[in-house]
């Protein structure tokens, strides 16, 4: 008996917290999903979103950026404490105070998407964590391709696959569009939208609903 299929397309942004959350609460979902729907096969495409294309590409001082766009050094203190509890709430310790800057993320999701074109989903998920966890918890230089190729190998990628990568000159990336719904955001089965970094109950209800209206149209 063929498996029904559920696609998932998921929206990011490798320099958003709530997209590191949001991915953490869509992978419970789908655990969630896999116990109650063994019969679903989901396929998640990951669509990077450039949130800051005009950072220049040495990125600029982070604490500097968020003073700046927030206002307030206050402002900034709540912000990041908001962000700290609910990456806490999904098992991510994210400090601040240890990343030295906002980077463009151009190349890294260049790189990216050439790296999804050739590895399998679970590669291509593992990459995308590590990318994210790089800069957040390793104060990783994202923008840089010696950086990405050392996150790439740590994920298990060959050496002729990161060559294959790098010689890839088709298909630059092209930032993907929301439609002013910012990162992350969710597109079930190519008809149900939800936008922001939800918990993992708002996104399986959204799975068994698109699941119900896919078998609605069998």
């Amino acid at each position: 008996m063929m498996k029904q299929q559920l696609s998932i397309e998921m929206f990011f942004d490798f320099i958003c917290p709530w997209c590191l959350i949001g991915k953490r609460e869509l992978h419970n979902a789908i655990k969630k999903l896999k116990k109650s729907h063994p019969d679903v096969e989901v396929l998640i495409s990951w669509r990077g979103v450039q949130l800051l294309p005009l950072i220049p590409t040495q990125g600029v001082p982070f604490k500097a950026f968020y003073l700046q766009r927030l206002g307030s050094a206050t402002a900034v203190r709540i912000r990041q404490g908001q962000v700290r509890q609910a990456a806490q709430s999904v098992g991510v310790d994210i400090d601040f105070d240890l990343i030295p800057r906002m980077p463009n993320t151009g190349l890294a999701h260049d790189f990216f998407q050439k790296a999804a074109k050739i590895s399998c989903s679970v590669q291509t998920d593992r990459l995308l964590e590590a990318i994210i966890s790089a800069y957040f918890n390793h104060s990783e230089h994202i923008n840089q391709l010696d950086v990405l190729m050392k996150i790439a190998g740590y994920c298990g990628f060959s050496e002729e696959m990161i060559k294959a990568i790098l010689v890839n000159k088709e298909t630059p990336f092209v930032s993907a569009d929301t439609g002013g719904k910012g990162v992350p955001y969710f597109i079930f089965g190519g008809r149900l939208a939800i936008a922001g970094a939800q918990q993992a109950s708002v996104l399986y209800r959204a799975m068994l609903e698109t699941i119900e209206m896919q078998g609605q149209c069998v």
